[in-house]
């Protein structure tokens, strides 16, 4: 790891990808208008479209070692982490003899079928199969998405081959062992079993790490996102975030909330069969991003160490 990189992600700048106005003002950030590419990218997109964003993307991004955490906006836009991963990839000079880790906090897997391109819900899939990612952790699932009624949804190469881990509560996922990929998925009776499990696996294996969190992986009480929603607590963050303290490559935040109506029907069809919050009343949109506002200070807190 470079000199840049054992600086923690969060004590340098923040950098703000701004699609949907939704992120809260976070001092010192970098904030980058990128309002026009929302409806393009938002949900999903094409790969050459999602090719065509990471090039403007990176033609404006300050230089990584430079900046900290990148604030996604919407949980809409998680897929927009995997030209940030390859970015740290290349930046950090990662190969496969020397690789990267993903610790993904999440209520979803990310790793379901999309036959469109990539999408907020595919992306993981993607990253997992690089040669330079050692392994993803999907950490906080309790959405059904991985559960038996889901499971031909699962792109399963990334699990058969050892690259991805499910960490679940709540959600049955015995149809995984008759495939002979339970090695593949914890689960846990409690947030607080699931966490200190990962933790203590993450102190034990210390490595370079991305860390990436989604909000919906919080309880709504926590702070409320435009998707379903998981159980874990603030102090859970805290905890993976200390554990994973001096080994972090890079990192970002999504799971903002906004109000928006997709333009693209495939879009508002997708969206409305995921079950997806998109208009959100204006009084409670004010205090939802408020709140968000006041959680992502104590992430960067707590990512600066």
């Amino acid at each position: 790891m470079t000199d840049a990189q054992r600086t923690a992600p969060a004590a340098r700048p923040p950098v703000v990808l701004d699609l949907d106005a939704s992120v809260p003002p976070l001092a010192g950030e970098c904030r980058l208008p990128l309002a026009p590419w929302q409806e393009a990218i938002r949900f999903g997109c094409g790969l050459r479209r999602m090719r065509a964003f990471a090039a403007a993307l990176g033609a404006r991004m300050p230089a990584f070692a430079t900046h900290g955490t990148v604030f996604l906006g919407s949980g809409d836009f998680h897929h927009l982490s995997a030209p940030l991963v390859a970015r740290c990839i290349a930046a950090g000079g990662f190969t496969a003899a020397w690789p990267l880790r993903l610790v993904v906090l999440d209520n979803h897997p990310d790793n379901m079928r999309f036959p469109f391109g990539i999408h907020c819900g595919s992306w993981v899939r993607h990253v997992a199969l690089l040669p330079q990612v050692a392994h993803v952790h999907v950490a906080g699932i309790t959405s059904a998405d991985i559960g038996r009624g889901h499971a031909w949804e699962n792109y399963l190469a990334p699990l058969r081959a050892g690259k991805l881990s499910y960490w679940s509560c709540g959600v049955d996922t015995g149809w995984a062992r008759w495939l002979g990929l339970g090695r593949a998925f914890r689960t846990f009776a409690s947030g607080d079993a699931l966490v200190a499990a990962l933790c203590e696996q993450l102190a034990a294996d210390r490595q370079p790490t991305y860390l990436s969190i989604d909000k919906d992986a919080f309880a709504p009480d926590v702070v409320r996102t435009n998707w379903d929603q998981g159980l874990l607590r603030a102090d859970h963050a805290d905890a993976v975030i200390a554990a994973l303290r001096g080994t972090l490559a890079g990192s970002d935040v999504t799971g903002e909330v906004s109000s928006y109506r997709y333009r693209t029907a495939w879009k508002r069809w997708l969206s409305a069969g995921d079950g997806q919050q998109t208009t959100v009343a204006p009084d409670d949109l004010a205090r939802w991003q408020a709140e968000q506002g006041a959680f992502n200070r104590r992430l960067l807190a707590q990512l600066a160490g």
